[in-house]
């Protein structure tokens, strides 16, 4: 068994992209410890599990079923409503770091958290399994390694593409306004930028539908070493099962 850590903000984080890997990973056996600013059990982005807001595109752009069990059930479980606190992270403690995304202005914090970069970077330094979805792989992308450089320069990857995020922002603006424009700058075009020459960014096929856990080849994932990324909900399933994969991996090899 794993021991997994997942960082979230104090709200906004994204439902699907924390309730169906911590589903899965759970399922196959790993613990999960959750992390917080303060220590006090996070919320999700409240529009994508009601769909509040969202008018007639709420049931394209919520959470689906899957999505909103996963959050609902692991709002009950104890280690979400008992999170330690970003000062109490000590990577030695865990076996692999998950870093879930969300684009509502409660992911500033977390993405733009110094304490929480200097831990990517300590997972990354060891070698340690890292996941990232959606704005997930900004957070990877904005830390560094001791010489400055992004911990994804070189590698490969994928992240929320540019295209899945304008098409969100102009089908909502005139009654979200940016809503689903977390930065100026789209998650793609930070990410790309922070790959360097040697890095290539994998935008994936076309995004049409969400993965479940019958229909795993819907999802999309790029992994380079120990680093696995995904673009968006649709491949959360994907996500935490090859995520799962990565540590039962790491623990035989350790053996």
């Amino acid at each position: 068994m794993s021991t997994v850590l997942i960082p979230l903000p104090s709200h906004d984080f994204d439902p699907t992209e924390t309730g169906v890997p911590w589903r899965l990973l759970r399922a196959q056996g790993h613990r999960v410890v959750f992390a917080t600013p303060d220590g006090r059990a996070g919320a999700a982005d409240p529009k994508m599990v009601t769909g509040e807001g969202l008018g007639i595109l709420a049931p394209l752009l919520k959470a689906d079923a899957n999505g909103r069990d996963g959050y609902a059930e692991m709002t009950l479980a104890a280690e979400f409503q008992k999170p330690i606190s970003y000062g109490e992270i000590a990577v030695t403690d865990y076996d692999g770091l998950l870093l879930a995304g969300g684009h509502a202005p409660g992911m500033r914090p977390y993405l733009e958290s110094a304490w929480l970069q200097t831990t990517v970077g300590e997972f990354f330094e060891r070698d340690k399994p890292v996941g990232a979805i959606c704005h997930g792989v900004l957070l990877a992308a904005r830390s560094r390694d001791k010489q400055g450089q992004s911990l994804l320069a070189g590698r490969k990857t994928t992240a929320l593409t540019r295209s899945m995020e304008l098409t969100a922002w102009m089908l909502t603006r005139l009654y979200l306004g940016d809503y689903y424009r977390t930065y100026p700058v789209t998650v793609e075009d930070e990410v790309r930028g922070a790959l360097s020459k040697a890095g290539v960014f994998i935008p994936g096929p076309m995004a049409v539908r969400r993965d479940s856990l019958s229909r795993l080849d819907i999802g999309f994932t790029v992994r380079d070493g120990n680093f696995l990324s995904a673009r968006w909900p649709g491949d959360a399933h994907r996500f935490g099962s090859e995520f799962g994969a990565m540590l039962r991996q790491r623990q035989s090899q350790a053996a």
